[in-house]
């Protein structure tokens, strides 16, 4: 159950924060007329981070397990990378200020596309974090590790939505935004001293 509940952890930590990804599914929920008209931003964007936890995860972790330096140097990075991620979300302002029209299925697709695959943060995040914490795992421990932080993902996104199409009406004051990132960076700390626990 560790590489279970380690994922699901890590993966809801990293995709808790507010950015342009999360907001823009959750502004599409909000303003579409009908739910479903809403499923290929949502859609897209989980499959996009799908993509990226299983590159990350196996194409990383094929080449660093050969190395046990280059293994735990990683690992060293990504704890400081959480610590670092963790400040930074502290401290952040988010608001919701991002596209709050209610897009066609077509651009839907191309505005989640052009925010998970060319987000650096998301790309960090998942391939720096997740794709270095996977090395932890070896076998079915790794698969349950990949299966969590994929689920957590699908999940999320669909919440997202489901959420913006309940409330129809955004937190612009983004007080709320603030309570959810002092949240996650207490997820991404717990997850920076837990894989540190697994240098010493």
């Amino acid at each position: 159950m560790e590489p279970l509940i380690h994922g699901i952890i890590l993966a809801f930590g990293l995709i808790l924060p507010l950015g342009v990804q999360n907001v823009f599914i959750f502004s599409q929920g909000a303003v579409q007329p009908k739910l479903f008209r809403a499923l290929p931003a949502t859609i897209t964007a989980a499959m996009c981070d799908t993509m990226l936890i299983i590159f990350a995860v196996f194409g990383l972790s094929m080449i660093v397990l050969q190395f046990e330096m280059l293994r735990i140097g990683l690992m060293a990075v990504g704890v400081i990378f959480l610590l670092y991620m963790g400040y930074i979300i502290w401290r952040s302002e988010p608001t919701l200020s991002e596209t709050h029209q209610p897009l066609p299925a077509r651009k839907q697709i191309i505005f989640a596309l052009s925010v998970s695959l060319l987000n650096p943060h998301a790309i960090l995040d998942i391939v720096g974090v997740i794709g270095t914490s996977a090395l932890k795992y070896v076998g079915s421990e790794q698969l349950l590790f990949t299966f969590a932080c994929i689920f957590v993902s699908w999940i999320w996104f669909f919440c997202l939505v489901l959420a913006g199409a309940g409330m129809k009406r955004l937190d612009r004051t983004g007080r709320v935004l603030i309570v959810v990132n002092k949240c996650s960076a207490l997820f991404i700390w717990g997850t920076a001293i837990y894989l540190l626990t697994g240098l010493i």
